[in-house]
């Protein structure tokens, strides 16, 4: 296992212990910052070992690796806060499709079939060359978002 040795600058210092005596951040960033300020093994402190700031802290020596590790290989704004969450993919219907999949819905259902299934749905939507590929939870959610309600007929 790598361990890492974390050094820190009298800048670095100074900013940690700033966030630990504002107690103005999250729990979170707040023991961060404790941890990596007694995990400093530079000429303005004195190191105190991964067991005694677990026990501590009540965090595993895990935790404390894991800091360390986000510390050297990323940056001190990565130790403090942890990486950034995946953003989401964008939806893969638009209005223009939306639109084109409510039509479809309400038209006449093919030969053979009494009503529109969401899988017939989305084979029709591929086979129409409208999107390369369709799931039919895709159908579900779009003619949930119209009320478009499938088995009720419109009687005058």
């Amino acid at each position: 296992m790598i361990r890492y040795k974390i050094t820190l600058t009298k800048e670095e210092r100074n900013e940690l212990l700033n966030t630990i005596q504002k107690g103005k951040s999250k729990a979170q960033k707040i023991r961060n910052a404790t941890i990596l300020i007694n995990c400093d093994e530079g000429e303005f402190s004195e190191k105190v070992y991964n067991s005694t700031i677990a026990k501590v802290l009540h965090v595993s020596s895990r935790t404390i690796e894991r800091i360390k590790k986000l510390f050297v290989e990323e940056s001190m704004e990565y130790a403090l806060n942890g990486k950034p969450y995946e953003t989401s993919k964008p939806p893969k219907i638009d209005g223009d499709l939306e639109a084109k999949l409510v039509l479809l819905a309400c038209s006449e259902t093919p030969d053979g079939y009494a009503r529109w299934s969401l899988r017939l749905l989305a084979e029709k939507m591929v086979e129409l060359k409208y999107v390369d590929s369709m799931s039919h939870e895709t159908v579900r959610q779009v003619l949930k978002k119209t009320n478009l309600n499938r088995g009720k007929k419109n009687v005058l």
